[in-house]
């Protein structure tokens, strides 16, 4: 074996037991130290990497990255409902990636939330087109544009994690919570397309 592939095993470990603390334990409850237990020899850790932070970015990259993908290979970008229902699978099969997307959307690490945005950027695009499709399907009220019906998901989803990072959830475990999740918003963009009301009391 060659300097540089080992080099690449050793990175590759490092980032397989970053997957499994982040994904378990999250941003703050993370170490370096227990990134180590798996057998890693500390000083190799940061010869490669800079710390905790690109360690847990770089986890949270390969999580989107993994899940646009499974989506894209799986169907979900065909319409809302599969869009959905795709998503879901994705969270119930992937429990480490799971953990890490949702408490990047909910609960970021501060000092990191640039990144997060960044990282976050090919999944919320993704959002974005599946919103995209399923308005262009749609007749528009008269004066929506778009661009209106789009910054409205936007600010509705933004208020609805809001209410998932709150202290009403702070003792949900995160299967449940990202079960909650999911169906709150397949239901938000339900209301926002089709309304709550049917008319009039007759």
């Amino acid at each position: 074996m060659n300097k540089n592939e080992k080099t690449e095993r050793t990175v590759a470990r490092i980032m397989e037991s970053a997957m499994t603390e982040f994904g378990t334990n999250g941003y703050v409850g993370g170490t370096v130290n227990n990134i180590c237990k798996a057998g890693i020899n500390k000083g190799l850790v940061y010869h490669n990497f800079s710390g905790k932070d690109e360690l847990y970015l770089l986890c949270l990259k390969y999580s989107c990255q993994k899940l646009t993908e499974y989506i894209c290979a799986n169907g979900g970008s065909a319409d809302l409902k599969r869009y959905m229902a795709v998503r879901m699978d994705f969270f119930h099969a992937f429990p480490r990636e799971a953990h890490i997307i949702f408490e990047a959307l909910l609960n970021p690490p501060l000092h990191l939330s640039d990144a997060v945005n960044e990282a976050l950027a090919e999944f919320n695009r993704l959002n974005e087109e599946i919103c995209k499709k399923t308005l262009d399907a749609l007749a528009l009220r008269k004066g929506i544009t778009m661009e209106d019906a789009l910054s409205y998901f936007h600010l509705m989803q933004t208020m609805l994690n809001g209410y998932f990072s709150s202290p009403a959830f702070q003792n949900v475990v995160l299967h449940e919570k990202v079960k909650k999740h999911e169906k709150a918003i397949t239901e938000l963009f339900d209301y926002m397309l089709y309304g709550v009301a049917e008319g009039e009391k007759k």
